[in-house]
């Protein structure tokens, strides 16, 4: 089995997902009491936050990097990065690896794919909503059409996710906000909605979406399982 290596903390409410789902696929992968081979480097997210909100990601570019090194160094033979929104590093994340790097836009394209849909809904933080590195991959090498909600739907999505559900705050009002922001992008024509912050998965499942939910903390879970027992993502 090889060694999954995982950069945490933003959220540790996310991270804690990952672990579980990691761990419980496995099990259900192997059986018995087989769990996954990991190791897991924590950042502080305060100090990430603050960097984002400032626009400095050059300087989050080397946090990631130094993470990315810890966990290498550790025994990983690939990485993941439990995060969307710090995918807009991930190229100087890549530069400072010499194993694999596990994108998360593509295992979530790859289940878009073959669920046959081609225009999907995509909800996470301001920066992943409104920035190119997420919805110019998933368009560019894959070929799905990204919609995102208004600009004031795009701040409530955005407040949420650091306000609440950071501090694993889990407020009904709050789903009831995802629910009819899912259900006006299916208006526009959505077919799917991509859960693209890993801590909106708190929040909503698929009882509160009129759309099919793509869940992006769930499939790059699955994706590292696959990895770790057979080197192939499937």
């Amino acid at each position: 089995m090889k060694t999954i290596g995982l950069i945490g903390g933003m959220s540790w409410e996310s991270s804690a997902e990952y672990y579980r789902l990691i761990n419980q696929g496995m099990k259900a992968r192997l059986g018995g009491h087989r769990n996954a081979r990991s190791i897991m480097a924590t950042v502080c997210f305060e100090e990430i936050k603050a960097l984002q909100h400032d626009g400095r990601w050059d300087e989050l570019g080397v946090l990631m990097q130094q993470a990315a090194r810890q966990v290498e160094a550790g025994g990983a033979d690939f990485v993941l990065l439990c995060t969307n929104t710090m995918h807009r590093v991930a190229p100087a994340i890549e530069a400072a690896l010499s194993v694999p790097f596990v994108h998360i836009v593509d295992p979530t394209a790859l289940a878009l794919q073959q669920a046959g849909i081609g225009r999907v809904a995509l909800l996470g933080t301001r920066f992943t909503m409104e920035q190119d590195f997420y919805r110019g991959r998933m368009q560019d090498r894959h070929g799905i059409e990204i919609l995102v909600p208004d600009e004031a739907d795009r701040a409530i999505v955005h407040d949420i996710i650091y306000d609440e559900l950071c501090h694993g705050m889990i407020r009904e009002a709050a789903r009831a906000e995802f629910r009819r922001i899912i259900g006006e992008l299916a208006t526009r024509g959505a077919q799917g909605v991509i859960l693209g912050c890993t801590e909106i998965t708190l929040l909503v499942s698929p009882r509160d979406s009129v759309l099919p939910v793509f869940d992006t903390t769930a499939l790059h879970a699955q994706a590292a399982v696959a990895m770790a027992d057979d080197g192939a993502i499937s």
